[in-house]
């Protein structure tokens, strides 16, 4: 039994060790000023916060602001559409930054509607879409092993500091393989607290 135990805590080390082994960040405004609109030059910027609730974020300081949550609120800019199941509402090359905030962790990976789909890769090409080109995703998320990936009920979908970086980049690409057809950079990845936070770049 003793021996089992100890198993079980290496085991849980060894995972910490590869969550922790990113930088960690507690100010996040220093991200928000190496990227935001006026370091970046962005004129007439746009940015779009997905799964927004009743107010969307702007962190980098764009122009014009945008939300999308499950209702509709069109003086807050806030379209409607559940992106478990429908693309997002706006054309190609339309925001310099697109941000989702406790967002991905609900994306289905799996669904059948009837068909068989893959939620979370569409959506990641679908973000791809709506962003100019070298446009920046940003996304901050509870992070793997920590509890607050488990604990809430809602959550279907478990990211490592490994999942963009191997399945969504434009190196490896390995979501290609499940219907991913864009790329992107990673510019920088971070733990948060127990979230991780990522900042991809249209490539």
């Amino acid at each position: 039994m003793s021996t089992y135990l100890e198993l079980k805590r290496k085991i849980a080390k060894h995972l910490m060790r590869s969550s922790i082994g990113l930088p960690k960040i507690k100010d996040l405004n220093m991200v928000y000023r190496k990227y935001d609109a006026k370091t970046l030059t962005a004129e007439a910027s746009s940015t779009l916060d997905i799964g927004c609730g009743s107010e969307p974020r702007n962190p980098f300081g764009a122009a014009e602001r945008f939300g999308i949550d499950v209702f509709e609120n069109p003086e807050k800019g806030i379209r409607k559409a559940d992106l478990a199941i429908e693309p997002i509402p706006f054309g190609n090359a339309t925001f310099d930054f697109v941000t989702a905030y406790d967002f991905l962790e609900h994306v289905p990976r799996l669904v059948y509607l009837p068909e068989r789909r893959l939620p979370f890769i569409e959506l990641m090409n679908d973000i791809w879409r709506v962003l100019k080109q070298e446009g920046i995703f940003f996304s901050c998320t509870p992070i793997y092993p920590f509890p607050p990936v488990f604990q809430d009920p809602t959550h279907v979908n478990f990211l490592t500091e490994e999942t963009f970086p191997l399945y969504f980049d434009d190196q490896r690409r390995w979501g290609a393989m499940y219907g991913f057809t864009a790329s992107f950079r990673i510019l920088e990845q971070y733990v948060n607290g127990q979230n991780l936070i990522s900042l991809l770049q249209k490539a």
